[in-house]
């Protein structure tokens, strides 16, 4: 005969087990007391390419390990003793989100340090220059709609963006960093929806902030490592603070460069920081972007030169790097 209290209890105990044991079998790896790394990223070949060729000749970095994942390399080795995971993530959002929770799932990454180029949004920038943003922003996260016929210069706005304009508008008035949102022609801008452990239901977010201590060890480095030259001699300028914006756009247009400086402020415009922003936020990994200019963003006269000056820019963005990476390894001490 059954005994009917063992059994609810039992019932009760296997209740209590199986979120556990669906935790234990799915899900990343808990990394436990492994030593945390930090992850060193850039998104295209020059990028990574200049990171790999200052730390083979760096006397205090090594590459010990060469793994593949899902096709994506990542090198693992020791800057000043510290462990590092260096990878690219390949140009644009979908990829450079994809590569990053990749590493946060299968390395015990604590921080993400990444370097790349940009497009300068911001007309006091010249190729070469250097920007370490702050916060990032989706600068093409929109709404496409269609002209209203009857009210010249407007556009038919769906019941939902309405909304949102006027929940935009009321936010505006506390966050100062906020986007002044206007659109560029049929193209209506909107924040993204986050969803993050701990919080019911996805948030509205206009932007990403950085680590603050890796804002404070930048500056730091700035001063450090004092002027940065490009290879003709002439130094840059290194700034840090202010908004960066990402799209899965090479923007290439003085126009639209003109109306994302106005709506975000924008230093620099690219096309991977605000995903990489994202995975480390909802992932509480620590994070820090630095933008070496490679070309105007359709600021220019004429074709766009960033095929020019990519390796430059690449060259002078990994020294502010090397710098920032010898303040966080100081610090760590």
């Amino acid at each position: 005969m059954i005994n009917r209290t063992h059994f609810r209890l039992s019932s009760l105990i296997l209740c209590l087990l199986l979120p556990l044991l669906a935790t234990a079998n799915y899900g990343p790896r808990d990394f436990g007391d492994a030593e945390p790394m930090t992850a060193i990223v850039a998104a295209y070949e020059p990028e990574i390419e200049a990171i790999n060729a200052a730390l083979e000749v760096h006397p205090e970095a090594d590459i010990t390990e060469k793994l593949f994942f899902r096709g994506v390399e990542y090198q693992i080795g020791h800057y000043k003793g510290e462990p590092v995971v260096i990878f690219s993530t390949g140009v644009s959002i979908p990829n450079a989100a994809m590569t990053v929770q990749m590493a946060i799932d299968y390395f015990p990454v604590e921080r993400l340090i990444m370097m790349g180029i940009a497009g300068a949004v911001n007309p006091i920038y010249e190729p070469g220059d250097i920007t370490v943003c702050e916060r990032w922003y989706y600068h093409d996260e929109s709404v496409y709609l269609n002209p209203d016929p009857d009210k010249e210069g407007e556009f038919i706005l769906p019941d939902y963006y309405e909304n949102t304009l006027e929940r935009l508008a009321k936010r505006g008035e506390i966050d100062p960093h906020s986007p002044k949102y206007d659109n560029f022609g049929y193209i209506h801008p909107d924040d993204v929806s986050v969803i993050k452990e701990g919080w019911d239901t996805p948030r509205q977010m206009p932007y990403f902030t950085a680590t603050p201590s890796l804002i404070e060890a930048a500056k730091d480095a700035v001063v450090a490592i004092g002027e940065i030259k490009m290879t003709s001699g002439t130094p840059i300028q290194i700034t840090v603070g202010g908004n960066g914006i990402t799209g899965s756009v090479f923007l290439d247009n003085a126009e639209y460069r003109k109306w994302s400086r106005d709506v975000f402020n924008a230093e620099v415009t690219e096309m991977e920081s605000a995903a990489v922003a994202q995975v480390c936020f909802i992932n509480e990994v620590d994070w820090v972007i630095i933008r070496s200019v490679s070309d105007l963003a359709g600021g220019q006269v004429g074709k766009n030169e960033e095929n020019v000056f990519d390796d430059i820019a690449s060259e002078t963005g990994t020294q502010l790097l090397l710098a920032l990476l010898d303040e966080v390894v100081e610090d760590e001490e």
